[in-house]
């Protein structure tokens, strides 16, 4: 293992590249990365890098989105396998579909989760993250009807928190799904000083029993901030090493489904040293978008890092 960070690092200098990983990538991944954290916060480092090389240990719309901010580099990912149920469930032909059933005149606003292929970002009138959601949606024109794509339980969310009224898509992540009333409830009993804080991409009967809803981001600070001791964190297992790593004198608990303890993403958990190695070996796999849609899907995404700054 330490041969394989070594070498990660070896090469990483070598290829002038910069390392990004999501917080649900691995443990050994994320303590060889240059910078981890959550789609928002990846996106600002992918926008500002001078690396020649951007290694993206994430999914594949995560390292699409990298490249589509930075359309004159290279842009990797450990395994160009690594998907994302999510994102599967908009494929764009499907929502572009949908966007010609409206007439001219009533075509909806909208808001895409960044957790969508490059495809659905180029029909998109602007992006948001689990962590900027609601500032996103409050600055959509009061004059627009709004239609939130693919996370229903992140849009239901959104509604609820914003109070604008929006269409919402019928997609969801696997991972975040499994999450149910009952397994919450148990750990709940189990540790009753626990605060509970879940993704918002679980659903509404998880989202109604914790103590704070929030991005993965969050998190971290509000983990930092609480008087608590000890969570219950709902989301994939790859956040309990960040927290673990930079609030070392807490404990955090995996938030159980009905079958276990063990929220893995089997597409975040696809990329691992080894992959890393001959990636940045080979300059393999890349990302390849045609340049119409890196000019069509990056106006959106502009708009949201703007918007995320007002």
């Amino acid at each position: 293992m330490a041969d394989l960070k070594e070498r990660v690092l070896e090469l990483k200098r070598q290829r002038k590249a910069v390392i990004l990983a999501h917080n649900y990538q691995t443990a050994e991944i994320q303590e060889v990365a240059d910078y981890v954290g959550d789609s928002l916060g990846l996106s600002y480092q992918a926008q500002a890098t001078e690396a020649e090389v951007i290694l993206f240990c994430g999914v594949h719309f995560m390292a699409e989105t990298a490249k589509i901010v930075n359309p004159g580099k290279i842009v990797l990912i450990p395994d160009l396998n690594a998907g994302c149920s999510l994102s599967d469930s908009c494929p764009p032909e499907d929502l572009a579909a949908r966007l010609n059933s409206y007439p001219e005149s009533k075509k909806p606003y909208v808001v895409a989760y960044i957790n969508c292929s490059a495809g659905v970002k180029a029909l998109s009138d602007v992006i948001c993250t689990s962590g900027n959601a609601i500032k996103i949606v409050k600055q959509v024109p009061a004059d627009r009807d709004i239609l939130f794509v693919p996370d229903q339980n992140l849009g239901e969310w959104v509604t609820q928190q914003s109070g604008r009224a929006m269409e919402l898509w019928q997609g969801n992540c696997y991972v975040h799904i499994e999450f149910t009333h009952q397994s919450i409830v148990r750990i709940r009993q189990e540790f009753p000083e626990a605060p509970v804080v879940a993704h918002p991409e679980c659903t509404r009967a998880v989202r109604l029993l914790a103590d704070e809803v929030c991005s993965t981001e969050k998190m971290v600070s509000y983990c930092r901030e609480s008087e608590a001791k000890a969570f219950i964190i709902v989301t994939e297992s790859g956040m309990l090493h960040r927290l673990r790593r930079e609030l070392p004198e807490k404990t955090f608990i995996p938030g159980p489904t009905d079958h276990c303890a063990c929220a893995d993403c089997r597409y975040m958990k696809m990329n691992t040293l080894e992959k890393m190695v001959s990636a940045l070996e080979t300059l393999e796999p890349q990302i390849h978008l045609t340049p119409e849609l890196l000019e069509r899907a990056r106006l959106p995404i502009t708009r949201m890092l703007e918007w995320s700054r007002n």
